[in-house]
C-alpha cells in the first residue's frame, strides 16, 4: 500500500497525530520508532549531541528496524503510518531506507514556544542531555530537507491538522520519490 512518515522534534505532536491519522485510514498500522529504540535492554547509547559514533549506528539501526517492518505491513496491504524523530540529515537516512512507495512525509512544525508549552506539560521528558527545544528547532527549520508536507501545528488540534495531512496526501503535496 503505503508508507506515510510523521516526524518532527520531540513534543510536537508525532505521536498523537500518527494515531490519528491511523485511525482514519482503512487497514492501517502506526509504527512507533521510539519502540525500537527501547527494546534495547543493554549498551544503549541515546542519540544526543556529542554522544559519539555509537549512538548514530544505532539510531540508523533504529530507522532501518522501521522502515523494514513499514515495508512488510505495506507489502501485505497496510497502510502504514511510521512515527519517530528523523530530523537534520537524518530524514533522509530514514527516507533511503524504505522502499515502498508511494512514501509520504509530514513534518510537523509548530512553533519553538508551543512545543516548550507541550514539553512541560508532558509526564515524560524528552529534551536534556544537550538537547534544548530551541537547539532542536534550529536543526529542524535549518538542516532538514523541506521534503513532503511542512505543518505548523501550533494552532490546530489533532484533528484539525489529520484533515490537513489527507487533503495534502489526496493533492500529492506530501508524496516524495
Amino acid at each position: 500500500m503505503t508508507v506515510i512518515l510523521v516526524t518532527g522534534v520531540m513534543a510536537s505532536g508525532k505521536s498523537t497525530v500518527a494515531q490519528a491519522l491511523a485511525e482514519r485510514l482503512p487497514r492501517s498500522v502506526h509504527l512507533r520508532g521510539d519502540a525500537f529504540r527501547r527494546m534495547v535492554v543493554n549498551g544503549r547509547v541515546v542519540a544526543r549531541p556529542g554522544a559519539g559514533e555509537e549512538a548514530g549506528r544505532q539510531l540508523t539501526l533504529r530507522y532501518r528496524a522501521a522502515a523494514a517492518t513499514a515495508d512488510l505491513y505495506a507489502a501485505e496491504g497496510w497502510t502504514v503510518v511510521v512515527q519517530d524523530v528523523a530530523v537534520g540529515e537524518k530524514l533522509d537516512v530514514f527516507l533511503g531506507l524504505v522502499r515502498t512507495r508511494p512514501l509520504h512525509v509530514v513534518v510537523l512544525a509548530p512553533r519553538a514556544e508551543v512545543v516548550a508549552v507541550r514539553e512541560a506539560a508532558r509526564a515524560k521528558s524528552a529534551y536534556g542531555g544537550g538537547w534544548t527545544v530551541e537547539a532542536m528547532d534550529a536543526v529542524l527549520r535549518e538542516q532538514t530537507p523541506r521534503r513532503g508536507l511542512w505543518l505548523d501545528s501550533s494552532e490546530l488540534t489533532v484533528a484539525q491538522t489529520v484533515d490537513q495531512v489527507l487533503a495534502a496526501m489526496a493533492s500529492g503535496q506530501t508524496a516524495v520519490v
